[in-house]
């Protein structure tokens, strides 16, 4: 009997998940797997580590969720922990698995690892096919190759909405035919070098992983209270669950999918109608998808000091004292502080609040960027490297912002968006 894997990385879900459809259209048996890479879980030439306690908590909750949903189709996720291209190999070669489903990276160091795999699976005569399961365009769809891929996102968006479809999402499957599953056993936090944190009572909402939560936070906000017709007005603001969709921890691990939430919004305009606000969360998905194509047009420069310019000399000092006193929230700004302190307490930090410690970092304490976007890594829940990556290197002028450096008033922007200190005194 055929036998194929569905090697699941960060496309925790089951709707719209073409590598799971396409094995079960193909293979007789599919094995569901996950593995644990220990490259996760180290800690960066930065000093941070690559995933904190927050969103490997968040991670296992998705997992959780990915094997009780698998299993009620008749099949499981089998957890791997190592290097990928030492265990994937490994169970290819246990189950004679001819060939191995996965969604496709875009950015450097997942592309080396999908590489070493592919190599090893080569040997085994083993396929490893990818397919593109991240974002809302598909690349082989958009209206330039990616070589010629606008660095301005502006160039991009107009192009891209007036000459590119987006792909209908796929179904979620109904049956799989797995070989006997066990019974999941998942890592500890403690098993991966981490503690358990709870998140602070103060949060934006309490995040907890997995498709199905994924699917009730959408549910709540397009249809129980109606958020979405005013996420355009509301989007900049810093306290509560609604001002803005809060779907990108689910989107980063990728518990849902930018297609099935485009789908929504759709379904959504045509029963309340079409607005500023219904296009404008669509907007957000496809700069999603611009910092995507940006890593895979330019690689490694978006992890330079120069970024994607080349002008850009780095020298900047590391002020350790400085590094302190911003991740701690004891600098000499208070509504940074307040930031900080949600982002330390929480794993999450409003869009707003992002672009004033990211522009603060580099220019009020004059800091080599690359170190504040690894504590990004470290930190946030919804941390996902394309964005993550992609928006540091814009505040620091070294990335698509077309007006080259961008500097943010911190006195004007807490005037502006905390103009009561509503959000200062929650967090301070």
């Amino acid at each position: 009997m055929k036998t194929s894997i569905v090697w699941f990385k960060t496309d925790l879900r089951l709707e719209d998940n073409e590598p799971l459809m396409k094995a079960i259209a193909q293979g007789e048996q599919v094995i569901p797997v996950y593995c644990f890479d220990d490259s996760h879980f180290e800690t960066t030439v930065y000093g941070f580590k690559k995933t904190g306690n927050f969103r490997a908590q968040f991670l296992l909750e998705s997992l959780e969720d990915l094997d009780k949903n698998l299993r009620k189709l008749g099949s499981g996720l089998v957890i791997l922990r190592g290097k990928p291209e030492i265990e994937i190999p490994r169970i290819v070669n246990e189950y004679k698995v001819q060939k191995v489903f996965a969604k496709r990276e875009v950015a450097f160091e997942e592309k080396q690892i999908e590489k070493l795999v592919q190599a090893e699976l080569f040997k085994l005569r083993c396929e490893l096919e990818t397919f593109s399961t991240s974002t809302l365009y598909h690349a082989e769809d958009l209206p330039f190759s990616i070589k010629d891929i606008p660095d301005v996102f502006t160039n991009f968006r107009k192009k891209t909405e007036k000459d590119a479809v987006i792909r209908k999402p796929f179904d979620k499957p109904t049956e799989i035919n797995s070989p006997e599953i066990p019974n999941m056993e998942l890592p500890t936090l403690e098993d991966l070098g981490l503690v358990f944190s709870s998140i602070d009572s103060r949060a934006v909402i309490q995040f907890k992983g997995g498709e199905t939560e994924a699917i009730h936070r959408l549910n709540h906000y397009f249809y129980e209270t109606k958020s979405l017709s005013n996420y355009k007005e509301t989007r900049n603001a810093m306290i509560g669950a609604d001002y803005s969709s809060k779907f990108s921890a689910w989107l980063a691990m990728g518990c849902i999918s930018p297609r099935f939430i485009y789908t929504e919004v759709k379904k959504y305009e045509k029963q309340f109608g079409a607005n500023n606000s219904t296009y404008w969360l669509v907007f957000e998905l496809l700069w999603r998808d611009f910092f995507r194509f940006m890593f895979k047009k330019h690689q490694t420069k978006f992890f330079l000091y120069s970024g994607i310019k080349t002008e850009k000399v780095n020298s900047k000092l590391l002020n350790e004292k400085f590094i302190f006193q911003w991740i701690n929230g004891t600098t000499n700004s208070d509504f940074i502080n307040a930031n900080m302190l949600e982002l330390k307490q929480t794993g999450f930090m409003s869009n707003r609040g992002r672009q004033n410690v990211a522009s603060f970092f580099c220019n009020e304490l004059n800091m080599d960027w690359r170190l504040g976007a690894a504590y990004f890594e470290e930190s946030l829940i919804d941390y996902d490297v394309c964005s993550n990556w992609g928006n540091w290197a814009y505040l620091a002028g070294v990335g698509n912002d077309p007006r080259g450096h961008r500097y943010f008033n911190i006195e004007k922007q807490a005037n502006d968006y905390d103009k009561n200190k509503s959000f200062r005194e929650l967090w301070l």
